[in-house]
């Protein structure tokens, strides 16, 4: 069975920190495009986005034609969702909202066969290569990568409890719900809010687990990294081609009204 380059890369944390994008707009070809562009891994989102199971499998394909890894946050901790997306190929899967050490330890057993875990056995499917991976069933519990994603101060409280859960190989800090949480929704760059998300690498690490966030634009990945983060992603497919439109039809604009603003590329 195959090795997982994006697990090897949480156990190991190098060399360098690894650096992805999210997938929101459901299309194969973006998808295929961003994996080739140099990224680390791409995040199959299907929480916040209206990506279905078909959706997911059309976009790790595309993906797995490229040097980069697919990360598939699935819509809840659900033992069924988990199931199916393994089922059609994920081997890294992210748990948003775990709030306990508790769900923690449910979300690694969903993602495990028997006696470690509850995940449902079948012969043949996608992550098995249609049953032609024959050391599947005894290789696929090591072989996945469990991600937590901690969104509240809360699950912060307790992230030295949840990283201690046997299966766990990744913590993953969201910023936008934290905020929320905190009171300062949208204010992701105020100060509390920052010091809680820098506070969060340090007991990650102190608790020996790697852990990943997401950042809007390439100055605040900088900064989380600064912060100590091991893996970041920077904006989404969707951010990135609108903010790419607004910039260029700005450019575009500006130059029909008069000179080029200083360092424009066109």
């Amino acid at each position: 069975m195959e090795t997982n380059p994006f697990k090897t890369r949480l156990a190991t944390r190098g060399p360098g920190p690894m650096v992805g994008t999210w997938l929101m707009s459901a299309a194969p070809a973006v998808a295929e495009a961003l994996g080739f562009c140099g990224f680390d891994f791409l995040v199959v989102d299907m929480e916040h986005s209206p990506l279905d199971l078909a959706d997911a499998v059309g976009l790790m394909r595309a993906i797995a034609g490229t040097p980069c890894e697919s990360l598939v946050r699935v819509p809840w901790n659900d033992q069924v969702d988990v199931k199916r997306v393994l089922d059609a190929g994920a081997r890294n899967v992210m748990f948003p909202f775990v709030q306990s050490a508790e769900e923690a330890a449910a979300a690694v057993a969903y993602t495990r066969y028997p006696p470690q875990g509850v995940r449902g056995v079948a012969a043949v499917h996608r992550g098995s290569r249609y049953g032609q991976t024959r050391d599947y069933l005894r290789n696929a519990n090591a072989a996945i990568a469990v991600v937590i994603q901690l969104e509240t101060p809360e699950a912060l409280e307790r992230l030295p409890a949840i990283a201690a859960v046997p299966g766990v190989d990744s913590l993953f800090l969201g910023p936008g719900d934290l905020s929320a949480a905190m009171g300062r929704i949208g204010e992701i760059a105020h100060p509390e809010v920052q010091a809680m998300i820098a506070k969060a690498a340090r007991d990650a690490h102190a608790a020996g687990k790697p852990i990943g966030t997401v950042g809007g634009s390439p100055e605040i990945v900088a900064q989380y990294l600064g912060y100590g983060y091991d893996w970041v992603a920077v904006a989404s497919d969707l951010a990135m081609l609108t903010g790419r439109a607004a910039d260029c039809l700005g450019a575009i604009r500006g130059r029909a009204a008069g000179p080029a603003a200083p360092g424009v590329a066109y």
